[in-house]
């Protein structure tokens, strides 16, 4: 069988509005040094949208969402969890796609070693806070333009044609917004639930 020639989405590619990215990122591919991983969930942030981090206006954490699109925007949450995002749109929209789930393709044994030697392989990533640490990223990552040791390819395998909708996960205020997209049936979706 012959391998699927991949494509490096580009930075035009992610410069176009964070709900029409999202449920187009689902079943494209994450690769972070030697481990990959199919994208099965996502959400969208707008800066017009009060649950985004660039609602009130840049500051020295979230500058990267402000541009340019197709950069990593990795946030620190809780004092304990590191979020990765999508920068998307226009350079100063501060819009971007939040990586929630994946499927562990390849370097699994290293994912399972820095999540825990008995975590189950649709566990290792079913959360953003899982899939930072089995990706090992962090705020060391925050910034970088994807295309080289860290990218995001399109394998041929095209999003569903009915992806799951819902409210996105975990926040207190837009809750009303359906910009949480997933791969319907996936085991390896998060089990949060919807706001």
């Amino acid at each position: 069988m012959a391998a699927r020639r991949e494509r490096v989405l580009s930075e035009r590619w992610f410069r176009r509005d964070s709900p029409v990215v999202a449920p187009e990122l689902l079943n494209k591919v994450l690769v972070v040094g030697p481990c990959r991983g199919r994208i099965v969930e996502v959400e969208a942030y707008r800066r017009d949208d009060p649950a985004s981090h660039s609602y009130r206006g840049p500051t020295a954490r979230n500058q990267v969402m402000f541009g340019p699109a197709g950069r990593l925007y990795v946030y620190f949450t809780y004092g304990m969890l590191h979020c990765a995002y999508v920068v998307t749109g226009a350079e100063g929209d501060a819009q971007a796609v939040l990586l929630r789930a994946l499927v562990p393709l390849a370097g699994v044994e290293l994912m399972q070693e820095r999540r825990g030697a008995r975590i189950r392989p649709f566990d290792l990533a079913n959360g953003p806070g899982k899939l930072c640490q089995a990706l090992a990223l962090d705020r060391g990552a925050d910034g970088t333009m994807l295309g080289g040791a860290i990218r995001i390819v399109d394998d041929g395998v095209a999003p569903p044609t009915e992806p799951g909708v819902s409210t996105r996960v975990g926040i207190s205020v837009g809750r009303e917004a359906p910009w949480r997209w997933f791969v319907p049936g996936d085991p390896h979706v998060s089990k949060g639930k919807p706001s």
